[in-house]
């Protein structure tokens, strides 16, 4: 079972358009399709449908749509982010 501060990190991952759903998968174990669910549990109808009108097909929230991989050079990726599945910022020293 998710907890809340689970279910709030996936609701703020899902509503990022550069967060494909398959980061999700590997950092929580949900589908797309309980992402989903999730998010229309959770959120007021007007703004699920907002959400769901603005993601559907997006490639950026798709890997197999998107042109260039997770690992190409040429996207930007912040040097102090981590991987998916330990993405904290570290504390400087």
């Amino acid at each position: 079972m998710l907890s809340e501060t689970d279910i709030d990190r996936i609701i703020e991952m899902a509503w990022e358009d550069r967060t494909p759903f398959d980061a999700i998968t590997a950092q929580f174990g949900v589908s797309e399709a309980e992402v989903i669910a999730l998010m229309r549990k959770e959120m007021k109808a007007t703004s699920f449908r907002m959400w769901r009108a603005r993601v559907q097909g997006r490639a950026t929230k798709h890997v197999m749509l998107r042109t260039e991989s997770l690992n190409d050079d040429s996207r930007f990726k912040c040097t102090r982010q981590r991987s998916v599945s330990n993405n904290k910022i570290s504390k400087r020293k």
